[in-house]
């Protein structure tokens, strides 16, 4: 279950009188966001690709014990988020994946080669325009690696391509090894895709998934209400919106969530910059600069209202972290810092679905409200038009 407040700490930023403002636009913004040829991702994927990829996870997992991701950007985070927030922190005895193609570090591919080059392995390679160069670097000496360790034709069987349909990435393999992004579905909201629900199905029940994540999609009014708060607050000289997590599980999916609002709304010199802090940690340093510096951010804390009974001086620890969260929201509202909380119940696969899907809406809906389109990244194709005229 999801609890969300809007109001308690950022009242004194808001009149009602601007948000009935906002409100009174949520038709208007809800028909453009309705019209769009790039929603994609509210529409339930097909049972032939489920099994598709139910079927094909089982035969990685009978040849491999580890599968190698690589993508990039929005064509990983989701399920990078989503694996991290439950898999253990230590000795994880799941499935292995290993997310790579995500820089250019000569050192880092040295060593996941040496890693890697002992175990059963399989490549999953994402890329939606199917040209993406650290994707495409990192592919070329991982596909060597397995035409060495096997033979070509067993490392074909073991690369399984998601891209989209008729590029040349697409035809690196056979068709049972080929999943498709659908052309209406933009990277950063390709959770509901193949490009993360075949990493996820090594582990986890897709299906479950996706049941909450289109629940999730349901919570149309609270996501318009958290886009109209963020709106209002930038107008109030509030440019940051900082997502504070006290659960360090939960880093990744920060990750993405800074993916999702700045590729979403960052726009014609418009957008609010997100970052995030991993609490109680970074209270011993950008607690700070939050608390006492230059006024220029909001917060959006995700608590988690009861996670494991450890228990230390006869309290349990999730509760004293939970009683750190609310003293340093109170301590921060008193430094005039507008704060919204988003409440999950517990950490459960189905709550973390449902808040993808309400993020994916809120980014949406706040693009409109600053009058950008949410579904381009046109400052992002800048520097790659960039970097592939200094490399020829």
């Amino acid at each position: 279950m999801l609890k969300f407040d809007f109001f308690t700490y950022t009242k004194n930023y808001i009149t009602k009188n601007d948000l009935a403002d906002l409100l009174d636009k949520k038709t208007e913004i809800l028909q453009k966001f309705n019209t769009s040829n790039m929603i994609g991702w509210t529409k339930y994927p097909s049972n032939e690709t489920i099994e598709k990829l139910i079927e094909t996870s089982n035969k990685i997992k009978a040849s491999s014990n580890c599968l190698v991701v690589l993508g990039i950007g929005g064509s990983f985070l989701g399920s990078y988020a989503f694996h991290n927030a439950f898999k253990k922190y230590f000795n994880d005895s799941s499935f292995e994946i290993i997310y790579a193609g995500t820089n250019l570090s000569s050192n880092y591919l040295n060593d996941l080669i040496d890693y890697i080059k002992n175990k059963e392995i399989t490549l999953n390679v994402i890329s939606k325009s199917g040209t993406t160069l650290e994707v495409m670097l990192a592919y070329k000496v991982l596909k060597n690696l397995l035409e060495e360790k096997y033979s070509k034709e067993e490392a074909q069987k073991r690369i399984f391509i998601t891209t989209s349909e008729d590029n040349d990435l697409s035809k690196e393999v056979e068709e049972e090894n080929l999943f498709l992004i659908p052309d209406d579905i933009g990277g950063r909201y390709s959770f509901i895709t193949p490009a993360h629900l075949l990493p996820l199905s090594l582990n986890y029940d897709i299906r479950n998934i996706l049941d909450a994540y289109f629940e999730g999609l349901t919570l149309i009014d609270e996501a318009y209400t958290y886009a109209c708060i963020r709106h209002l607050l930038f107008k109030k000289g509030f440019y940051v919106e900082n997502f504070s997590i006290y659960e360090e599980s939960l880093s990744a999916f920060t990750e993405w969530l800074k993916q999702l609002f700045a590729e979403t709304e960052g726009k014609n010199s418009k957008g609010i910059l997100p970052i995030s802090t991993i609490n109680t940690r970074d209270l011993h340093s950008l607690g700070q600069f939050i608390q006492d510096g230059n006024k220029i951010l909001f917060e959006t804390f995700i608590k988690i209202a009861k996670s494991s009974s450890l228990t230390i001086n006869n309290k349990e620890l999730h509760i004293i972290n939970n009683i750190v969260e609310d003293s340093v929201i109170k301590a921060h509202s008193k430094g005039n810092v507008a704060c919204n909380i988003i409440e999950l119940d517990y950490l459960s696969q189905e709550n973390i679905a449902k808040l993808l899907a309400f993020f994916e809406l809120s980014a949406a809906y706040s693009a409109y409200l600053f009058e950008v389109e949410p579904f381009n990244q046109p400052g992002v194709e800048i520097y790659k038009k960039e970097v592939k005229e200094n490399l020829n």
